[in-house]
């Protein structure tokens, strides 16, 4: 059995007053279940018992993890590299509305396989990128010529340097989650900003759901946001909430592949359907989608 991790004190507000709440299996991988706890003082999620980093890696073993490589065969990666293409250039667009640069340095952590790494190199900024995945990282070095970081690395980099820092889809996966943050701060310049983009389970489609939500993708997914506790870590760590976004388009690949694992017939119209649904109601009222974008400013 790999060494797991047991939570016994909310990493949020350091209550000891935690509750398990839900029950979910990995589908992905290995079929085991585990606990998500609820820290009753403040409401963080968190998975329990999940497995420390040197154990967690066989969880991620598959071709079929989706950002640590480039297949395009079936439908759900395709769809996925769609919506990737059609993000790529509204995320450029966000970061250079909200640093007032259009070229800078720009840290990108979690850069699986490069590809918004070299769009904004391609657009004139200085990339820096980290990534745990050996397949990842020697995709992006052969492919785009970037010579990414490993995790571990993020130590010895320069205090101040980044214009603007990026986690796309990454915050939820890091075991050392105070310890990133603080990290983050340092790299940060006085006037940069931090751009944060996570799952949010307050979500329609995680509501509808429950257990069976794909984007718990329990135990990749460690830590489980919402609006409220993702402003709260920013504001523990020395940051203040300037904007959040919405990303509705994640309702619609989450939706059907959560179909397909709750055995329904006809998985992707009704995944779609769901996502249609999720994505009116995200216009609605952008803290019910299915994922958020954070942008952070120091204090």
């Amino acid at each position: 059995m790999p060494e797991k991790l047991n939570i016994t004190h909310c990493p949020l507000c350091g209550s000891a007053d935690l509750k398990p709440v839900l029950t979910c299996v990995d589908h992905y991988a290995s079929g085991e279940m585990f606990h998500l706890c609820s820290c009753q003082q403040c409401g963080f999620l968190f998975t329990q018992d999940f497995p420390v980093e040197t154990a967690i890696e066989p969880y991620y073993a598959s071709e079929n993890y989706i950002s640590h490589n480039d297949s395009r065969e079936g439908l759900m990666n395709k769809l996925y590299h769609y919506v990737r293409e059609k993000m790529l250039l509204r995320k450029a667009e966000l970061i250079e509305k909200h640093s007032y640069l259009q070229q800078g340095r720009l840290l990108d952590i979690g850069a699986g396989t490069g590809y918004f790494a070299n769009f904004m190199k391609q657009r004139g900024w200085v990339v820096d990128a980290i990534e745990k995945s050996d397949q990842a990282r020697n995709f992006a070095y052969e492919n785009f010529d970037l010579d990414v970081y490993r995790p571990c690395d993020i130590q010895r980099l320069q205090r101040g340097k980044y214009d603007v820092i990026t986690l796309w889809h990454v915050m939820e996966h890091i075991e050392q989650l105070n310890e990133t943050w603080e990290h983050l701060h340092r790299l940060l310049s006085p006037r940069g900003v931090l751009v944060v983009a996570v799952p949010n389970y307050t979500s329609f489609d995680a509501q509808k759901y429950g257990a069976y939500w794909a984007a718990y993708d329990v135990p990749r997914h460690l830590w489980h946001f919402s609006p409220d506790t993702m402003q709260r870590f920013g504001a523990k760590h020395g940051f203040i909430l300037a904007e959040r976004y919405p990303m509705p388009f994640d309702a619609f690949y989450v939706s059907i592949l959560t179909e397909r694992y709750m055995r329904h017939t006809a998985a992707f119209l009704r995944g779609m359907l769901t996502g249609a649904v999720a994505y009116v109601a995200s216009l609605f009222k952008k803290e019910r989608s299915s994922s958020m974008i954070y942008v952070f400013r120091k204090k």
